[in-house]
């Protein structure tokens, strides 16, 4: 079971104790991040003008956006994925395929050649009987 941990961190000027399975550093990231969100935010006048509580509802909508927009970024990159490992399977399936019809051919060209080899050792022998003969006549 992993080991639970506590770190403090700063969020928006304000000193607080993060607890959770993940790593310190990981947590100071998380904090990093809502802070990034609340210097991006802080310096749009209009969202300074907002109440406290809709300033954190803004926020709160912001990271979850950008949380949807990387889920579908990732369930996209997946679905790419998925499509190249059904690729390359169908690449491979293909050169497998391939090898063996070179294989074939390469029986194919080797007995060829024997048969070649086996024809013009007759056609010599029968050239040779042939003034064989005709020597006799």
């Amino acid at each position: 079971m992993a080991i639970k941990t506590d770190t403090e961190v700063i969020i928006g000027g304000k000193v607080l104790t993060l607890s959770g399975y993940e790593s310190e550093e990981y947590l100071q990231k998380v904090a990093s991040y809502i802070n990034n969100k609340l210097t991006e935010y802080g310096r749009v006048e209009n969202f300074r003008r907002q109440p406290v509580d809709t300033q954190h509802i803004l926020l709160e909508l912001n990271i979850a956006d950008d949380y949807f927009k990387a889920k579908k970024q990732i369930d996209e990159m997946l679905e790419e994925a998925g499509g190249k490992e059904k690729e390359l399977y169908d690449l491979k399936h293909e050169l497998i395929a391939a090898q063996i019809k070179l294989e074939n051919t390469e029986k194919s060209l080797k007995a060829a050649q024997q048969e070649l080899q086996e024809n013009s050792r007759q056609i010599v022998r029968l050239e040779t009987e042939m003034r064989g003969m005709k020597d006799k006549k």
